[in-house]
């Protein structure tokens, strides 16, 4: 039962990181507004999220790859939180919309939500299927 609802609650999260992260290629410029100025090169970091978003988003969907993948977008989404606190802090606009407190509020509690259901995903699926961690360290000395 319990694989059942980890591979659903994987598939439905991470179809959304790999479509998200297609359309940072797609419309890159979009994403550009909210990367910090203090990082520079906007479209670089923009396609450098794409990748991860897209990666970390199938590596959600296959057993052998979900424990790592889920700490990997639990880290992501800590990191990427930059950008997001870069458009709160200063009221800039992505898409052509300007969004209130209440707005970022919400963004940063859905953000907080998501980090605490890919670390779910890592620790279910080191349980369910093995720690990925354990096998590359047994592998490493063969």
């Amino acid at each position: 039962m319990i694989k059942n609802i980890l591979t659903l609650v994987s598939v439905i999260l991470g179809l959304p990181f790999v479509w998200i992260g297609i359309l940072h290629f797609q419309d890159p410029v979009w994403f550009e507004p909210i990367v910090p100025e203090l990082i520079g090169f906007p479209r670089f970091w923009v396609y450098a999220s794409g990748v991860f978003e897209i990666v970390l988003g199938l590596g959600l969907m296959f057993s052998r790859t979900r424990e790592i993948a889920g700490y990997g977008i639990a880290l992501m989404l800590i990191v990427l939180y930059a950008a997001n606190f870069n458009m709160w802090v200063n009221d800039i606009a992505i898409g052509g919309s300007k969004f209130g407190t209440n707005w970022h509020i919400l963004r940063a509690t859905i953000q907080v939500l998501l980090i605490a259901v890919c670390l779910w995903i890592a620790r279910t699926s080191s349980k369910q299927y093995g720690s990925i961690f354990e096998y590359l360290n047994e592998t490493k000395f063969r």
